[in-house]
C-alpha cells in the first residue's frame, strides 16, 4: 500500500514562497497552539457504503448483522474521557448512515458533550431539521463530509452522497445558530484548478473550520498511494491565504509524520487521523510532539505521560453524566484497560 514518508519534504521557491505567506497569515490571526483532534466513531457500518475511498465501502458486505458492528457506549464515553484528560479535542462524533435510532444518538452525543463538558461538533452526515432541534443542547457545530467539489470526480468517489443536501443543511442549521465544518480529501483525483470551487464553497456557506485529509489508502479500494506531502501544503496554504481566520486541521496517518511541520508551517491550526490510543508513549508518540516543536508551535496536547492513570480525576468526568452507577463502572473498566498499556508502554 502507501509508501512512508521518512523525512520533510522541501518546497520548491515557489511552494516556499506561498507557505511563507501563508504562516504569516497564520501568525496574524491565531497564536502558537496546536492541538490533537480525536473523531469519535460509533460505528463500522454505513448503510450506503459507496464511497469509493473509504474503508466502510470494503466492509459493508461482511458485515451480516448492523446493529452489532456499533461500538459500546463505554467504549465511546473512556474515549472521551481519554481526550479530555490528554489535552486533546474532539474532532467531530461520527458514524456512517444509519447506525442508531435518534433516540440512542441523541443520548451518546449528550453523554460525550457531559464528559468533556462542552457542546461538541458532529459529522454525521445530512441531519434533518427535527433532530437538529434536539442536538442543540449539545452540539455547537455541524460537519459536512464534502470530500471533493469537483463535481464529476465527486460522482465518481462519492456516488451516493451528493453536495446538494449538505448545503440544504447548512442553510437550516446556520439559522439555527450552528456553526458550520467541513471536510475534504485530497489524493482522490482533484486539481489545482478545483481550489476556486472549495474557496468559493467556503465562502458561500460561512464554513469556520476545515478538516483536509491526506488520502489513506485502504487495502480492497482502487486508490494505492496516498497524496505526495507538497500537494498537501499546497492546498493548505491556498486555504489559509484566502482564509485567514478560518480553522484548518490536517488528517495525516502514523507513516505521514514528517509531514507535520510542513503542514503547520503551511497554516495549519491542528493535526488529526493519528492512531493516538496506539502511538500514545511510543516513539512516534514523541515524533508527533517532535514536528509540532519544529513548526515552531506549543502543543498543548499529549502523545506520552509518566503517569497516565493519574493524569485527570477520572471520576469527577463521570460524575458530570446521567450514567447509572453500574454504566460509570463499564466505563472505567474500559478505560483502565486502555491506561494500563499506555503505562506498560511509558518505559519504551
Amino acid at each position: 500500500m502507501d509508501n512512508q514518508i521518512t523525512k520533510t519534504p522541501k518546497p520548491s521557491a515557489e511552494l516556499k514562497e506561498l507557505i511563507e505567506k501563508a504562516r504569516n497569515i497564520y501568525d496574524d490571526n491565531f497564536n502558537k497552539d496546536t492541538w490533537f483532534g480525536r473523531c469519535i466513531f460509533l460505528s463500522w457500518y454505513c448503510e450506503r457504503g459507496t464511497c469509493t475511498f473509504c474503508f466502510r465501502s470494503v466492509q459493508k458486505h461482511n458485515i451480516k448483522h448492523p446493529e452489532k458492528a456499533r461500538r459500546s457506549i463505554a467504549s465511546i464515553l473512556a474515549e472521551a474521557m481519554m481526550i479530555k484528560a490528554f489535552g486533546w479535542r474532539i474532532e467531530f462524533l461520527t458514524g456512517g448512515y444509519g447506525i442508531t435510532n435518534n433516540k440512542e444518538l441523541v443520548r451518546i452525543i449528550k453523554l460525550v458533550s457531559q464528559v468533556l463538558d462542552e457542546k461538541i461538533w458532529v459529522n454525521l452526515g445530512e441531519i434533518g431539521s427535527n433532530l437538529l432541534e434536539e442536538f442543540q443542547p449539545y452540539v455547537k457545530g455541524i460537519i459536512s463530509s464534502i470530500e471533493t467539489l469537483n463535481p464529476e470526480l465527486h460522482k465518481e468517489v462519492c456516488p451516493d452522497k451528493p453536495i446538494k443536501p449538505f448545503e440544504d443543511m447548512i442553510n437550516i442549521s446556520v439559522t439555527m445558530g450552528f456553526k458550520q465544518g467541513m471536510t475534504i480529501v485530497i489524493g482522490l483525483g482533484e486539481q489545482k484548478d478545483d481550489f476556486k470551487l472549495l474557496d468559493n464553497f467556503i465562502k458561500r456557506n460561512c464554513i469556520e473550520r476545515i478538516t483536509i485529509y491526506a488520502l489513506r489508502p485502504v487495502q480492497g479500494t482502487r486508490f494505492t498511494k496516498g497524496p505526495d506531502p507538497l500537494d498537501v501544503a499546497w492546498w493548505v496554504a491556498k486555504t489559509r491565504i484566502a482564509n485567514p481566520s478560518i480553522e484548518i486541521i490536517v488528517g495525516s496517518a502514523h507513516y505521514r509524520i514528517p509531514e507535520l511541520s510542513l503542514l503547520l508551517n503551511a497554516g495549519a491550526n491542528a493535526i488529526t487521523k493519528l492512531p493516538a490510543t496506539s502511538i500514545f508513549n511510543t516513539k512516534k508518540g514523541l515524533d508527533v510532539e517532535k514536528e509540532v516543536k519544529k513548526a515552531n508551535r506549543n502543543f498543548i496536547s499529549k502523545f506520552s505521560s509518566k503517569n497516565p492513570l493519574e493524569e485527570a480525576n477520572w471520576d469527577e468526568m463521570l460524575s458530570r453524566t446521567e450514567l447509572s452507577t453500574e454504566e460509570k463502572k463499564e466505563v472505567m473498566n474500559v478505560l483502565k484497560r486502555y491506561l494500563k498499556k499506555f503505562d506498560e508502554r511509558k518505559n519504551f
